[in-house]
Parts: C-alpha cells; structure tokens; sequence
C-alpha cells in the first residue's frame, strides 16, 4: 500500500526528485538517499538513469546510502520481480527500499529502512597525544622516546575508521605499528560497540598482541575492552570424537602412546586447543580427535555444555576485539560470500572493520585457502574409514549404518565399487606419473592438454566412481530413523563423504579445465617417506591442484566492498615509488579511489650508521656455470668474518643443501654451529639461532619473512640470489601469461615486482630493534648491472654501500661488525 511521501522525505528533497525525474523525459531514475535521525530522507542523489521501463541499480552508490529509491513512470508502485531481488539484497545490508510515483507524491515502502546509529568519529588529535610525549605512554614508560611517525600512522588509521576508508600503510621496522593501529581500534570499539576484526599472517604475532600489545594499549588508552585470540574449528578437540575414537583406541597401532597422552591432557586444558600441548600430536592421530563442522551434532551432542569450540564462539560474541590468523578470516568471508549475509555469525561472528597487518601475505594467504588439492593418500584414507574388506571381513563406517538402514540390501554393492574406485585411483597415478617423466610439475593449460589427455580421462572415470560410492554412501544414510543417527559413525560419515565430494568437485575441474580459465591446473610429484616406498615400490605420488588465477575480484567482493573500513600495514607493501602493485594484485584498485588513502611512514632507525650494505663486483652472475661453486667458496668466508652470526637465504633448496655441505667440510673445526632448514622443526630451528650467537642459519623460502631476530645473533644477512619466482612455478606461470595476453609485460608487472617485495623482507630480518647493527651481502650484482637492479637498490635504507671483491667486503664486515 503507498503513503504519503511527505512522511518519508524532506520536502526540498520531493522536490529535487520530481525535478530530476523531469529532467530525464519521466524515465526510470535509481536514487541513493540518506536519513536523518529520525529516519527521514534528508538528501538523495541520481545514481543513474534508465528508460520507460527499467533502471541499473548502481552498486557503489547503494553501498554508501540507508535507502534505495526509483520511481515507476506508469504510476503502479507495486514492486516488480527485479524490484523484489533488489530489496533483499537492500535488507541484508540494513538499508532500505522506496518506489515513487513521477511527481514524487507517493511512496510504496518495499522494504523499511534501518536508523543509522550515530557513530561516535574519534578524535584524531587527542588519539596521537597517547603516544606523544607528555601522554600516558611516555609516563608508563621507563625508555620513552616520541616517534612522530607513529603517532602520524596512528592518526591516518583513526581517520579511515572515521571516514569509513580503506588505509594502505607500509610502517617501516620500528615505527610501531601495533600501537599506530590498536589504540584507534580500542577507542572506536569500546565508544562504539562495534567489533574489530585484526588479522595477521602470523601465529606469533597474534600471540605477541594477545598477551602483550593489547593489554598495554588498554591501559595506554586507559579503557577496557573484551579482546580474544580465535582460530579454526581444527585446533580444538572435539570431546565426543575423542570418546569415539577411545572406544577403538587399538586402531591407533604405534600412535597408542600418544592417544594415552592426550587423554591425560583432556583431564585437565581449560582451552582444548592444541598449541596448549606440549607434544605435537601427528595429524593421523589429531584428524580423528579435532573438532569438524560437519561432525558436529550441535545441541544433540552429549557434550555440548564443555564444547571447547561452543566456548569460544560464546566469548567471541561479546568481544570488541577479535585477533585471527589471514586464512580464519578468508574462511569466514568464504561462507559469507555464499549466504550473502555480513550480519550474522558465520565462522566469526558479524564485523564491518578489519585490520590487516603483515598485509604483504594477503594475496599468497587468499591463493592458499581458496585452492583445493588432493593426491591418492588422502582419498584412500577417507575411504579406509568407510569402508575396508581384509580377507571376510568387512568393517567400517559404512558397515555400522547398514546394519540399522532399510537400504540395508544396497551395501552389497559397496566392495565392487570401493575395489573400482582403487583401481581407477591407481591408474590415474601411473598416467600422471607418465606424463611428468623427469618434470616435477606440470600445468594443464592449451600447450600442455593433449598431452594431458590420459590423465584427464582417468579423472573423470574416477570422479564417476567417487559419485557413484557418495551416492550409495547417502543412499545408506538416508535410510536411518532419526533416533539412531546420534551414533558417530552417522556424523564421521558426513566429514568424510564432504571430503570425498570435495576430491570428485576438483576431479571434474580438471576434465573441464578450458571452461574454468580462473582457476590454474597443475600437478605435482612428491616424495614419498621410505615407509609408503616399501609399500607401493614407487619413490613418489602426484597432488593434483587447483588454484585461483587471480583473488583480487574475491578480495573486493568479499572484504573491501562489504567491509565499513579496512586498514593494511605492512613493512614491505611498494614496490618502486608506489603501492599499485599490492593494490591490484589483492583487489583494492577496483575501490572507489576516494575511499582509499595511502601512505609511507619511515623506520626510525639509525640504518646510516648501523648497517652495512654489500654487493661483491667479482661474483659470477647468477646464470653461469660457476655461481654456485663461488658462492659456497664467498659463504665460508662472510662467515668466519663475521664469527658465525649469520643468516643465509636462498632461492633454491637444491642450492642451499650444496652450500651448506660445503660449509660444513669448510667449518667442521670452527665454532660456528651450522643449522639447516628440512633438518629440524622451524620453529626450532629459528630458537636454536637465536640462543646460540655464532650460529649460523641456511634457510630457503619461509625464512625470507617472519624471522625475527634481534642482538648479536643475527649481524650478518647474505642474499645468495634476488628472488624472482622460478619459472616453472605452475600458478606464477599461469599468471605470467595471463598479463602477457592482454598486451602487458609480465616482467614488469608481476616478476619484478614481486620479487622487490621478498628482497626487501629478507634484507629486513637484520635490524629489528634500534640497537642492532650488521651488514646484508647480496651475491647478485645485477643489482648494479642491469637496469631493473636501481628499483632494488632503491629500497635500501640509506647506509654505507660498498660495490667491490668479496675479499675486501670480508673485511669490511669484520671491521664494521666488531670495530
């Protein structure tokens, strides 16, 4: 039924309206409105104009306004189907929707609009003075110095919370950026009520906020607010799988001992989270015990009121403050993408402001979480659970619900068809391991397909297979009276059969890879452990992949469009002089430009006088044949001239296993311990260089980013090699070509670039306190020879240079290190 407009809007704005709708010929107009504090429209612009019939409903406009409007020129208010979709997607975003007559004189309300709350803006200038001198922090602390930078950083961050913008800050090492970013987010969420969600890359950094970062900003700001360290479901134990898995506790074979562990351990954690432990459970024993979506019976389960996951989703409903790791997030927008709905709990619960730090990894984070890979291990693991036969016994999940099903006949078929689905897994393998020969991965693109045509045969006879099994699975299932699907193998089921679907999903990818051009194909062959060599005869099996070509769209869709304000702060965000290289590759380029601030805020430190940058004019560029040998001959003596102290990255395993055997014939009677990456846990790894000063660390990919290591035990970086993707990386290819096609150079926009962002990561593992002082050797002198080299260079803090023979940088390194 309409109304009066006159109820609903400002007279000047019936006004404006009948003008514009005038204006265009009586056609079809899509308005934006905003309200007043008592819902009233008091403004409106004219986001666009159709015909007689029908208007484009602008999506940047309606996303900043509280009610959309148009108006029907026939006079009939009634909404049509399109009116209908538009209003439910109006509603989910707590806005309304208006039709209005030509002369603006009735309104039919489709959907009311929502009062927006008065937020209150923080006060830029008050906010900076808790870091100034004079302000709380400078009385807390003992060593207080201003650093205008960070309060600057901190100020830029409180305006795009206040602004509703999207803040893309690089904070050099030392700037502090933690603070810069906590204190707006404690001041917008404790006066306003509204959550903030701050995202990293890494586990210690979320750990160092949570117990350290957080509680010190409160008391900065002097207010307290309910902040909380959430992970995925994965990391809790689920009791009643535990109790499930006890009761075949023989199943687990040598892993016994360590399920009579974690029973002790369940007795007595108050979190259920398994960083609580002490030991590291193997992911055999830990994916049976932790907590699944699908396995969850919900308020059904017998445990639901000690429910470790229940528990924190409790807190997390009242917590201001909500600290996750970059794939939780993504795995939160992914379920949001699909319910289209930002107001309610999906993984975490609803949130309109995001913080990013260590925003660098965003684009490798989305890449990882939205890929799907499998290989045969993991499909015959789901399956062995199911159902197995060893000689005349038939066990398995699938054999307990029979037994109660009225479909009870139909698992008779399941042999034929688990024996089917092994043969085809088997072939599939044989043929993809054909096809790679001597290759170690191999993307399915137009170059490649005939080759692939085996492979891509066999893929799709075995997703028919799994179909086939899925359906007899549920079929089964189907056929269970309610009361007896409380039992587990009911609930273990519904994991493994989603995880079987997910394996015959990617499957038929494959088989239609030319129909999917956004996503890269690839497979891959790995070693096997010496164990699964005995038993299968082969030294490797093959993963089959797919990965996102770009996530940019899926980053603006899902985080920068939705989302009131999003702040990104990293050390390493330009590449060159500016930021549009981060920017398009993780989606913001396609915000509104007004919406988007940028900014560079300076490390403090004394880099002029601490650090020393070397590049040896005598090394042999990196593609000829004696590079490696002259680099295992330039280690060992960087080495012994700075008495261990030194971290090696490089850009080839294969390389950093022939350097570090050489070093260690070279150095086997110094006192310089040579660590290793693949020797030990990383994380160990890094704890032992840290304690033990002439340590030296050879290290590859990981260890490029995340270290961080201040004091004597890391004065010397060498950068064997600048790190350019490898050309046979499947995904980086795909990409490579995709800018190619369209006529860009993907040299210049994705190879150089990218690799300026790792060279400056890993040359900023040496300073990380203001303190620290060494020297970053670069054995790549097409730093100084070729052109590109300048855009590397001018990422270097300004400090000493020297460009000359490793014999004399040797010495230079002894001098400044101990001089």
């Amino acid at each position: 039924m309409s109304a009066d407009t006159r109820t609903y809007f400002f007279p000047d704005v019936i006004s404006e309206m009948r003008q514009i709708i005038a204006d265009f010929d009586g056609n079809e107009v899509f308005f934006a409105g905003m309200l007043n504090d008592d819902g009233i429209v008091c403004s409106v612009s004219d986001a666009a104009h159709g015909n007689d019939r029908s208007v484009p409903v602008q999506m940047d406009e309606s996303r900043k306004c509280d009610v959309l409007i148009h108006n029907h020129p026939g006079g009939n208010l009634a909404p049509s189907q399109a009116d209908i979709a538009v209003a439910e997607n109006a509603s989910e975003n707590a806005q309304g929707f208006f039709i209005v007559n030509n002369d603006v004189s009735q309104v039919y309300v489709v959907v009311e609009p929502v009062k927006r709350k008065n937020l209150k803006q923080i006060d830029v200038q008050s906010a900076g003075e808790y870091l100034a001198d004079g302000g709380p922090l400078s009385v807390m602390s003992e060593n207080f110095e201003e650093r205008g930078v960070q309060i600057e950083l901190l100020q830029k961050i409180a305006a795009a919370f206040n602004r509703n913008g999207i803040g893309v800050f690089e904070a050099g090492t030392g700037v502090g950026k933690s603070y810069a970013y906590l204190i707006p987010a404690l001041i917008w969420a404790s006066q306003n009520q509204q959550r903030v969600i701050i995202s990293t890359g890494t586990i210690n950094l979320q750990q160092q906020l949570c117990e350290k970062d957080i509680p010190a900003a409160e008391k900065i700001v002097g207010t307290n607010v309910k902040f909380l360290l959430m992970k995925g479901r994965q990391n809790y134990v689920c009791r009643r799988r535990f109790e499930d898995a006890g009761a075949q506790r023989e199943l687990f074979g040598e892993d016994t001992e360590i399920f009579d562990k974690l029973r002790e351990w369940l007795q007595t954690t108050p979190s259920g989270s398994r960083s609580d432990l002490s030991f590291m459970p193997p992911d055999s024993v830990w994916s049976r015990i932790n907590s699944e979506s699908d396995a969850c019976m919900g308020m059904r389960c017998p445990y639901h009121t000690d429910c470790f996951v229940m528990k924190v989703r409790k807190e997390a409903l009242g917590a201001n403050l909500i600290v996750v790791n970059h794939h939780l997030l993504f795995a939160d927008i992914e379920s949001r993408l699909h319910s289209g709905s930002y107001d309610d709990a999906a993984v975490l619960p609803p949130y309109r402001r995001v913080i990013f730090d260590e925003a660098h990894g965003i684009e490798s984070a989305a890449t990882s979480f939205f890929s799907e890979t499998f290989n045969k291990f993991k499909v015959l693991k789901q399956m062995n659970q199911l159902y197995r036969k060893r000689r005349n016994s038939e066990t398995g999940y699938l054999c307990t619900l029979a037994i109660l099903s009225s479909n009870e006949e139909i698992a008779a078929e399941a042999y034929e068809m688990v024996s089917r689905i092994k043969s085809d897994i088997a072939n599939l393998e044989v043929a993809a391991l054909d096809l790679l020969q001597a290759e170690y991965t191999m993307r399915l693109c137009d170059k490649t397909a005939r080759a692939f045509g085996p492979v891509i045969t066999l893929s799709t006879t075995l997703a028919g297979s799994l179909g086939k099994f899925i359906a007899l699975s549920r079929e089964i299932m189907e056929g269970i009276a309610d009361e007896d699907k409380e039992i587990p193998a009911f609930w273990e089921s519904k994991v493994l059969l989603r995880r079987l679907e997910d394996v015959s999903v990617v499957l038929r990818d494959f088989s239609v890879w030319d129909e999917k051009r956004d996503l890269v194909f690839w497979i891959q062959k790995k070693m096997m452990s010496s164990e699964s060599v005995r038993e299968s005869g082969s030294p490797f099996f093959v993963t089959f992949t797919e990965t996102p070509l770009d996530i940019a769209p899926l980053m603006n869709s899902g985080v920068f469009e939705p989302m009131e304000s999003v702040v990104c702060t990293s050390a390493t965000l330009k590449t060159g002089r500016d930021f549009s290289y981060w920017m398009k590759r993780t989606g913001i380029s396609y915000a509104d430009t007004e919406r988007v601030q940028c900014g560079e805020f300076v490390s403090p430190f004394p880099y002029k006088k601490n650090m020393l940058f070397a590049v040896p004019n005598d090394a042999p560029l990196p593609d000829s044949a004696g590079f490696q040998a002259w680099i295992e001959a330039a280690v060992v003596k960087l080495i012994e001239a700075a008495c261990g102290r030194t971290l090696v990255l490089f850009t080839s395993y294969d390389s950093l296993k022939s350097s570090y055997a050489a070093a260690s014939r070279a150095l086997k009677n110094s006192d310089y311990p040579l660590l290793c990456q693949g020797s030990d846990d990383n994380a160990r790894l890094l704890e032992l260089f840290r304690k033990d000063v002439p340590s030296v660390l050879f290290a590859t990919d990981s260890f490029w980013q995340g270290v961080d290591v201040p004091g004597e035990s890391l004065s010397q970086v060498i950068i064997v090699k600048l790190p350019f993707a490898v050309p046979n990386d499947p995904v980086f290819t795909a990409r490579a070509e995709s800018i190619e096609s369209r006529g860009g150079s993907s040299f210049m926009e994705l190879s150089l670039p990218e690799a300026v962002i790792k060279f400056r990561q890993g040359a900023g593992r040496l300073m990380r306190r203001g303190s620290d002082r060494g020297c970053v050797v670069v054995f790549d002198r097409r730093l100084y020879e070729k052109r590109y080299g300048s855009i590397f260079m001018s990422c270097i803090p300004e400090c000493r240079r020297i460009y000359e023979p490793v014999e004399k940088i040797a010495d230079a390194v002894s001098s400044f290190i101990f001089n």
